[in-house]
């Protein structure tokens, strides 16, 4: 089985004159951003977790009172619920800093760093560890999803 289709789609193919080394370093780079992609994912599960924690938090408030605890409750009150994560920031200031100095910086360099290197073609050390490992002519390792013999 020798195709168009069986490979992978010329946005996944490497440009002519990129050597395995450039392959190799944008590998690397691709995989540092989604690296930076899963600790953005992890600041905004610290977000939310605080921002939860800050609601519950004025809901004990309440419940303090309720049950009679009027100085309790204020020491809470005043002293934790609101109260900044770190010196003048909430989590929301924290995520903002972060994408502003680090996250949208470094996915602007890897987008510019394919473009130049690679005509902006995106995962091409896995599209070739995916085309040495398949098995050629089996319906479950097809080069791509519109391969002939894949299932509707």
């Amino acid at each position: 089985m020798n195709s168009d289709h069986d490979g992978p789609d010329r946005d996944h193919q490497r440009p002519a004159g990129v050597s395995d080394e450039t392959v190799e370093a944008l590998g690397a780079l691709s995989k540092a951003l989604e690296t930076t992609e899963r600790a953005r994912g992890h600041l905004y599960s610290f977000h939310q977790l605080t921002g939860g924690a800050d609601l519950e938090l004025g809901h004990a408030v309440e419940l303090l009172r309720r049950a009679g605890h009027h100085r309790s409750a204020d020491r809470v009150e005043k002293e934790i619920l609101g109260r900044n994560v770190i010196p003048g920031h909430w989590t929301f200031q924290i995520i903002e800093s972060y994408n502003d100095t680090y996250y949208e910086p470094f996915k602007a360099l890897e987008r510019s760093v394919l473009n130049e290197l690679a005509e902006g073609r995106d995962h091409l050390y896995e599209a070739e560890m995916k085309e040495a490992r398949r098995t050629h002519g089996h319906r479950d390792h097809t080069a791509r999803p519109d391969s002939p013999g894949t299932p509707a």
